[in-house]
């Protein structure tokens, strides 16, 4: 069985996680040139994608704070999720071995 597949409990949830942490980076980025309720659809991918993290971020963070320091929040929650979930499966002993070891 592939190695990918033995800890897919590892990978998937990483992967999602750093998925929509770099759409997070994406929309922060774009979001410089392009007025928030543009209607372009990778634009309305983006927002598809993130807004129900930037949803769950905005309630836990104060009203005064702009539209892009919420996504700066939303992915350094992000950051530490996927930090948090790592650092309990390796203490858990479940984490894949590092490439190259024997």
């Amino acid at each position: 069985m592939s190695p990918f597949w033995s800890y897919w409990y590892f990978h998937v949830p990483n992967f999602i996680l750093a998925a929509i942490m770099y759409t997070l980076l994406g929309r922060l980025a774009l979001g410089f040139f392009v007025p928030e309720n543009w209607d372009n659809f990778i634009w309305r991918g983006f927002r598809l994608v993130t807004d129900p993290v930037v949803r769950v971020v905005r309630f836990i963070t104060p009203d005064v704070l702009a539209q892009p320091v919420v996504l700066v929040f939303a992915t350094l929650w992000l950051m530490a999720l996927r930090l948090g979930y790592f650092l309990f499966l390796f203490n858990a002993g479940l984490t894949p071995a590092a490439s190259g070891t024997n």
